[in-house]
């Protein structure tokens, strides 16, 4: 009985076995239709590139930028001004200054200030931290329109937003980033993650006129008189700069070697009250923010730009508002024969080259993260605020190991310039544009970073690219794997 269950087990076991086809390359056919059934093919094609001039960039950046710094590879200055309006919170208005009673008054019975500042705060700076530099600061005429777009290319002196007339704010001063002259208590006012930020300090207490023609002993008694005339005019940074400060410009006029990226400007009013019967010491803070509008004006030495964007055995990528490499993306080589195939992968590395000098090598550095857009959203993309869905917008970040920037996949943009051939000159041309990314983090479990934004890089970098038309060296590629419908 035990010897018929084995013969029968085994009986069953070969034909189980007998039913199995031992060759498997039709196993994908026996899992998916005929009609289908596809292949993978693969191709590479050659890409071209060459420069084109900025000229100006949008600049909606958190920071500004003040300075003028020598590029050691062309041998030109850049110089950054820039320009600021101060914030206040609607929650604010009923407690910005003690009641007037309390202040100290003059002979008038008006309140004053004591003293009155503005704090140029770095968030970063490039070049020597004693370097003397010297810029000016003027008060603007009017608030600057938010309703267009402002670029590095806007002058404020030639659009008449600088307030001239006698007794207002037109006042020099010489700094470096690190000014010795400071007690240590100074020098560490402001600190982030246990780190000292630097800042420049600049007094504004000299005699103020404003438009009405009333004089003050400084432009903190007129903030803080402003103030009690019309509290509504504090009510939020809208009616602040309307109606009391719309805004300060910052001039560099003096010195080289030192670009300041800007965290935030502050605007000090010390003064002091009472309290208990005591006097008490008080600052009232005014800050710049992301919510009021600032500008960064840049001033290139366009001569030497140009020199650049007619180098043909390479391309550049320099900021700010320097250069962009263009790249010529051969979409109809591509598509050719592939009209009904699906492309799965396009591939493009674009490859680090040595600076032109080796001052350069050392003190320039190459743009952390490059924008891939299409040719004809250059300013749109900026303007809409537009991030990057690997569709219209590719991010590539730089490796350092390998020396080069990868797009990983740009199918969907050469499928889209496809649709779009002929409709205008730069049908299927992009940009690669340095810019300077915002991230967002999420709390959930399995945490990840979204990119909130990207505005133009501002600072100064640089970097040769493999390419250019008369390249001597190995070909820019793109490689592409399709989906062959049979």
């Amino acid at each position: 009985m035990i010897r018929t269950w084995i013969i029968a087990g085994i009986a069953s076991l070969t034909l189980a076995i007998s039913s199995c086809n031992e060759d498997t390359t039709t196993l994908g056919s026996s899992l998916t239709e005929r009609g289908n059934q596809f292949t993978i093919v693969t191709d590479t094609f050659d890409v071209s590139t060459r420069s084109i001039a900025a000229d100006y960039v949008l600049t909606r950046s958190a920071y500004t930028y003040l300075g003028c710094i020598k590029d050691p590879e062309t041998g030109a200055s850049i110089t950054s001004n820039f320009s600021t309006q101060f914030n206040i919170l609607e929650s604010e208005v009923s407690k910005l200054f003690p009641s007037k009673d309390l202040m100290t008054l003059d002979g008038s019975g008006q309140p004053v200030a004591d003293s009155c500042f503005i704090w140029i705060v770095a968030n970063s700076y490039q070049g020597d931290s004693l370097t003397a530099m010297k810029l000016k600061v003027m008060e603007l005429n009017a608030p600057i329109t938010d309703k267009g777009y402002n670029y590095s290319n806007f002058d404020l002196e030639s659009k008449g937003y600088i307030r001239t007339a006698a007794g207002s704010i037109n006042k020099s001063k010489l700094f470096t980033m690190s000014d010795l002259t400071r007690s240590d208590s100074l020098r560490n006012a402001i600190q982030t993650d246990n780190e000292s930020l630097p800042f420049i300090q600049i007094p504004i207490n000299e005699a103020y006129t404003d438009k009405a023609g009333t004089t003050y002993n400084n432009y903190g008694t007129y903030i803080i008189r402003k103030y009690y005339e019309n509290p509504d005019n504090f009510k939020n940074f809208n009616t602040f700069r309307r109606n009391v400060c719309p805004g300060m410009f910052f001039k560099l006029i003096d010195g080289q070697g030192l670009m300041v990226e800007v965290g935030y400007t502050r605007l000090l009013v010390c003064y002091h009250y009472q309290k208990d019967g005591k006097k008490v010491d008080a600052i009232k803070l005014f800050d710049s923010t992301e919510e009021v509008l600032q500008t960064t004006q840049i001033l290139n030495d366009q001569l030497r730009i140009n020199q650049l964007v007619n180098e043909d055995t390479c391309t550049f990528l320099k900021t700010p508002a320097g250069i962009y490499t263009e790249v010529t993306l051969p979409v109809e080589q591509i598509k050719n024969n592939h009209e009904n195939d699906t492309i799965t992968s396009a591939k493009i590395v674009f490859n680090r080259m040595r600076a032109l000098n080796n001052l350069s090598e050392v003190v320039l550095e190459e743009p952390t993260n490059l924008l891939l857009i299409e040719r004809d959203s250059l300013y749109s993309f900026f303007e809409n605020n537009g991030v990057p869905d690997n569709i219209s917008g590719y991010l590539a970040t730089f490796n350092s190991s390998l020396k080069s920037y990868s797009f990983n996949n740009i199918a969907a943009l050469i499928n889209k310039m496809y649709k779009k051939r002929g409709q205008s000159a730069n049908w299927n041309k992009a940009v690669l544009i340095p810019v300077q990314v915002t991230t967002t983090s999420s709390t959930s479990s399995s945490s990840s970073t979204t990119v909130a934004g990207v505005t133009n890089e501002m600072n100064v970098n640089s970097v040769r690219l493999v390419g250019g038309a008369k390249n001597k060296h190995t070909p820019i590629k793109i490689s592409v794997i399709y989906n062959k419908n049979r």
